[in-house]
């Protein structure tokens, strides 16, 4: 499901960027429109269609509904509008009643004030802002906050499913963390909005997918460390580690506190310690990036024979894996294709998966 805001916000799009596509939808109602009308005549616009509405009747349907968008729905479900009223001029009922819920009661979060501030958190990303992202984005956050208890969701999916934003909350939040950490090395408050970021994902969403969690863990850990508590940092992982020895990523979050991350506390021997002892653990995950891992270490002290050492077992365990995925995938008499090789993936290169994440936000963090 896509939200009429996220509809409305491709089509601004498109018609600024084609000039065929702003000839074929001259006309159409937009958002950006609405801007330019009075209150009055936004309540004129609202009662051409049969739709009269004042202050406090808007203010008892938005503490009811999540969106402009949901209370429209039924107003349009009740009229069959006929003439200059048909198809798109519909439009104008939300667009009227989205207008005159953000000039009226601009701190009552719904979504389409939610998207808008997404969205302008990536323009500043964008323009080269990254702390004033962060800044509305963390305005952002509270309003999800403030919708989560509104609505009684207690997952992300159940957000999203009834979001249907131009950016999932899926994907946002993790941009969000990603971007605090960035700029939470020049703005050390960004670094404890982080920390309280994460902790607040990890209490609301204790069941969402391993992957988000886990990922949410290393930047909640890596923040206490960017900001110097240290103890901190070495108590979570190591109970985080002793509840799941086996998370090779784990190991590798915590090492990079000390060898990977730049940090004041970089200790390259404590690194290589943590990854040597992750690499002690029968099964452990993702082993052949903790042996990398452990090479780039090893490099780092001049060690280039033993960092070979690391890697040489690592890309054989590597390729035995591709092999056992691609034979796994063959059906029981059909010929067995030619050996894949895996090309490496940087952390920070788009996930091969098609996600639109970072590698290390994806499938490389798990």
């Amino acid at each position: 499901m896509i939200s009429w805001v996220a509809m409305d916000r491709v089509v601004e799009r498109q018609m600024a960027a084609d000039a065929e596509y702003r000839k074929l939808t001259a006309g159409r109602p937009l958002r950006s429109a609405a801007k330019r009308l009075t209150d009055a005549e936004l309540l004129a616009k609202l009662g051409s269609f049969g739709v009269e509405i004042d202050r406090p009747s808007l203010k008892r349907l938005s503490g009811q509904a999540l969106s402009a968008e949901e209370i429209a729905e039924p107003l349009l479900a009740e009229r069959t509008l006929w003439g200059k009223h048909r198809g798109l001029e519909r439009d104008w009922i939300w667009i009227c009643l989205d207008a005159l819920w953000q000039r009226w009661f601009p701190d009552k979060p719904s979504f389409e004030l939610l998207d808008d501030k997404m969205q302008s958190g990536y323009e500043l990303l964008a323009s080269g802002d990254p702390v004033g992202a962060c800044r509305i984005w963390l305005d952002a956050w509270r309003d999800v906050l403030h919708i989560l208890d509104k609505a009684g969701m207690r997952s992300i999916k159940e957000f999203d499913d009834r979001f249907g934003g131009s950016q999932s909350l899926y994907n946002w939040v993790q941009d969000l963390e990603d971007e605090l950490w960035n700029a939470g090395l020049d703005d050390r408050q960004l670094l404890a909005a982080r920390i309280a970021l994460c902790e607040e994902g990890l209490r609301r969403f204790p069941t969402d997918d391993n992957l988000m969690i886990e990922n949410r863990r290393r930047a909640l850990a890596e923040s206490y460390h960017g900001l110097g508590e240290t103890d901190k940092a070495e108590a979570l992982y190591r109970d985080w580690l002793n509840t799941d020895p086996r998370w090779g990523w784990g190991w590798i979050g915590w090492s990079d506190c000390y060898g990977f991350l730049n940090t004041p506390a970089k200790d390259l021997q404590r690194a290589e310690q943590i990854l040597r002892e992750g690499l002690s653990i029968a099964g452990v995950r993702d082993r052949p990036d903790l042996a990398e891992r452990l090479a780039y270490i090893c490099e780092e002290q001049v060690r280039k024979e033993e960092a070979a050492d690391f890697r040489r077992p690592a890309r054989t365990e590597e390729a035995l894996e591709t092999a056992r995925d691609v034979h796994a995938s063959v059906p029981p008499g059909a010929p067995t294709p030619a050996p894949v090789t895996r090309k490496k993936i940087g952390r920070n290169e788009p996930c091969p998966c098609g996600s639109g994440k970072k590698f290390k936000r994806c499938c490389g963090g798990v």
